[in-house]
């Protein structure tokens, strides 16, 4: 039946369950050293169980195939997701090229730096949608999305609730991250329908990443644009389990599926390995199968004006994954051409470098539980703008009758960074010793490992992204 039904054959078997066990009573008082004791006898268990993944280095074959637009094969992704309504004509966007002062980052501002107009907003008349993830017990509330909206989205057409939660909700006290998510995605890709996805509990003390995934894989109808603003560090997990959960984003992408996750807010990282200093990537950040978003600030605080470093924006190179084709040419020239690269010894230069685009991530106004709330940063905020923003360029390519952006990054390093503000400007932290004394990696012409190919300017990037 052609390529779709083979990729969906790849797609793994999930089962998962709740049980409950009583201790044999030798059992009870034979406890390892160090043990917490044995969970009551009533405690559930929540069991996963997957089976190991078959011809994954086709399944990757498929995903360049698909989402090159070099490609004879290029489709955007295999979608199975429902057919679009009634096309109708979207108004070109129109770039007011204003400057103003400002008490903090709010969606006017967001509008304002990225060049989006009243115009530039969902048409109402697709099915388009975009989604996010929430992790470690975050949930938003309707009503400080409403009471947001009521504040800061005042000048252009918006929609001021969520359209569907899949998961549950949890009750008790907003989350500032969610709230953060929820909001942004919202207001940067406004008027475009928004669901939440949802995903209590813990995977080893961490974000039950595979759970969403797998709830994914199992959709046959769901949003074209997924945004995460949350992440590990590498090391902190199995590699069993980096490895199933990247087989899952390799399958997301294959299907046209835009995931876009954040860099992190700690730099380049670090820790001590054998007792050398060592930079630290981010994961799902370092995934080749996922959009990086880093982040900016502005170089002067209170003004909207040209983007610099923000410092916490994370971004390296990967311990795990190889550096994909797709970015060769650009992370090579960024190796050989640099006058900031930290020592050899303190990353892998052959890896997955990220970010692979960024957005603003400093002082941001958030209502979270009815207050709003100044000055809230980090790449969880610019992942959700950045998404939001591709919602709508996906809003203009349906309204055309072509398929929406899909994995982004093929199209986005042939591109060179078209349509992007390059951030040439500042470096980001990372381990405070002698040898590097707190520096990361800097900024340059071009693609960098802090900000990617840079910050977007809407209507070029729409230019640019609206080939077949």
């Amino acid at each position: 039946m052609g390529p779709r039904s083979g990729l969906l054959g790849l797609f793994a078997l999930f089962v998962a369950g709740k049980c409950s066990y009583s201790p044999e009573p030798d059992q009870q008082r034979r406890l390892p050293p160090g043990s917490l004791g044995r969970a009551d006898p009533e405690e559930e268990l929540s069991l996963t169980f997957a089976l190991r993944q078959q011809n994954v280095k086709r399944l990757s074959e498929l995903v360049q195939a698909v989402s090159d637009p070099g490609s004879p094969r290029y489709v955007g992704g295999l979608h199975r997701f429902p057919p679009t309504s009634t096309l109708r004509q979207h108004p070109e966007p129109q770039v007011p090229g204003t400057v103003g002062l400002h008490l903090g980052v709010t969606p006017s501002v967001i509008r304002k730096r990225y060049n989006l107009t009243a115009q530039d907003v969902g048409s109402g008349t697709t099915n388009n949608s975009q989604a996010c993830a929430q992790f470690l017990e975050q949930y938003f509330h309707d009503s400080d999305l409403a009471e947001f909206m009521r504040l800061f989205g005042g000048d252009f057409a918006h929609q001021a609730s969520v359209a569907r939660v899949v998961g549950q909700q949890g009750r008790g006290r907003a989350g500032i991250e969610a709230s953060l998510d929820v909001e942004y995605l919202m207001s940067a890709g406004a008027n475009i329908s928004t669901w939440v996805y949802s995903s209590p509990g813990r995977h080893e003390s961490q974000e039950p990443f595979l759970q969403w995934l797998l709830l994914l894989s199992n959709e046959s109808a769901l949003p074209y644009v997924h945004t995460v603003s949350y992440g590990d560090d590498e090391d902190s997990l199995s590699s069993t389990y980096i490895q199933r959960v990247n087989t899952e984003l390799m399958k997301a992408a294959a299907r046209g599926l835009t995931l876009l996750f954040a860099s992190g807010d700690s730099g380049a990282g670090c820790w001590s390995v054998s007792g050398r200093h060592q930079f630290r990537p981010s994961f799902p950040a370092s995934s080749p199968y996922v959009t990086t978003v880093g982040g900016t600030s502005f170089q002067n605080p209170f003004r909207v004006t040209d983007e610099v470093v923000d410092y916490i924006s994370g971004g390296g190179f990967s311990n795990v994954f190889p550096r994909p084709s797709y970015q060769e040419e650009a992370v090579t020239r960024y190796l050989s051409s640099s006058p900031h690269l930290p020592p050899s010894s303190y990353f892998n230069a052959s890896g997955r470098a990220y970010p692979d685009v960024a957005a603003l991530s400093d002082g941001y106004w958030v209502v979270s539980n009815h207050v709003p709330i100044p000055w809230v940063s980090g790449t969880s905020a610019s992942t959700p703008v950045f998404g939001g923003l591709l919602s709508l360029i996906n809003e203009h390519r349906i309204l055309r009758g072509l398929p929406p952006l899909g994995f982004l990054n093929p199209r986005l390093y042939q591109k060179h960074g078209a349509g992007l503000f390059d951030v040439t400007r500042g470096c980001h932290e990372s381990c405070l010793n002698e040898e590097v004394e707190g520096q990361g990696f800097c900024s340059g012409p071009g693609w960098d490992p802090v900000t990617g190919w840079g910050t977007p300017n809407f209507p070029a990037l729409l230019k640019t992204l609206m080939n077949p």
